[in-house]
């Protein structure tokens, strides 16, 4: 008789369809959590339908993002019932800086093994992010994929849509010399700058462990603080408002500029904000040139407002936590900071 092959299954390369649907019916209780009556039909279609209405002239607003490398924190201390919130949060306030009102979300997880009481927890953070701002989680993807994620290792990934209609949209071409610049406080380092501190702190669950004074917490628990959404401050003041810049991955050294029409640039005043104590930990032990600091961290500011003179009153009485942190100046470089 001839040499005969074991069966090969779809498990026993790694990928097992009976955990995608536990995993399924555990998301679904989360999802349906933030379902609005303008979605149609069920999760677990080929698409998700959303029914537009109410608007004159809607735009929509997209956006895609993750939460990168703060990833591997969370798997580090097996807890993802936050990572979720960051990834939601960071998204509404992309397409908030156009003005507009956040409407549905969907996400992709990429696993390596498929743990279903894993990917529920992460779908409970997006779930609950998205209550928070109305907006209806409506679909998404989980895809197990041995050989391309190690075990244990998930990439997380989401898309936004939202609608602002034409005539509001905020878009900074009205920004001119003599704006203010107003600073709404970050929850710490929210998304951007993981790669960096990890790198200083070599980070493994020990060093994630160490409680330090300065911070009131451990390492860990100051690294996983979720990204702060501004949905709820801002939503109402958004006609008083130029220009919005939410303060990610580049820091306010790249963000700030973004805004700008030609020939005008960002004063920043030193001393103008609190700069969170994680800041300066993370400088002193890795030892970072101030520059570098304020190019990879938000420094303590999640999201920038520019105004004009006569709003600033208005925005200060209704945003408390809230400081003017510079202006708006006639100048060739982008931004100085002094």
């Amino acid at each position: 008789m001839t040499g005969q092959r074991d069966k090969v299954s779809y498990a026993a390369a790694g990928v097992d369809i009976g955990a995608a649907g536990r995993a399924l019916e555990l998301i679904k209780k989360h999802a349906h959590s933030t379902l609005r009556p303008e979605v149609l039909g069920d999760l677990g279609f080929f698409g998700g339908l959303f029914e537009l209405k109410g608007y004159e002239e809607p735009v929509l607003v997209s956006s895609a993002d993750g939460v990168g490398t703060k990833l591997k924190i969370a798997a580090t201390l097996d807890k993802h019932d936050t990572i979720g919130i960051d990834l939601v949060s960071h998204c509404v306030n992309d397409i908030l800086t156009c003005g507009a009102k956040p409407l549905f979300f969907l996400d992709y997880i990429g696993v390596g093994r498929l743990f279903p009481e894993q990917v529920s927890d992460i779908v409970k953070g997006l779930a609950e992010a998205c209550r928070e701002v109305d907006c209806a989680l409506i679909g998404g993807e989980t895809a197990e994929m041995p050989g391309l994620y190690a075990e244990g290792d998930y990439d997380l990934v989401g898309f936004i849509v939202g609608v602002v209609e034409k005539g509001r949209i905020i878009d900074g071409r009205s920004i001119r010399a003599g704006d203010a610049i107003i600073g709404l406080p970050s929850s710490g380092l929210h998304t951007n700058g993981y790669s960096l501190v990890r790198k200083i702190f070599n980070i493994e669950r020990s060093a994630l462990s160490v409680f330090y004074p300065d911070l009131g917490c451990t390492l860990g628990e100051e690294l996983l603080k979720p990204h702060r959404s501004y949905y709820h401050q801002l939503r109402s003041l958004l006609p008083r408002i130029k220009g919005l810049a939410h303060i990610t991955g580049g820091g306010l050294l790249d963000n700030i500029p973004r805004l700008f029409p030609w020939g005008l640039a960002a004063h920043l005043r030193k001393g103008s904000w609190d700069i969170p104590p994680i800041f300066e930990v993370i400088q002193k032990q890795g030892d970072i040139d101030e520059q570098e600091m304020y190019r990879v961290f938000n420094m303590g500011i999640g999201m920038a407002l520019f105004c004009s003179p006569g709003d600033v009153d208005e925005l200060l009485a209704a945003l408390p936590e809230a400081r003017i942190i510079g202006g708006v100046v006639e100048g060739e470089e982008p931004i100085v900071i002094a």
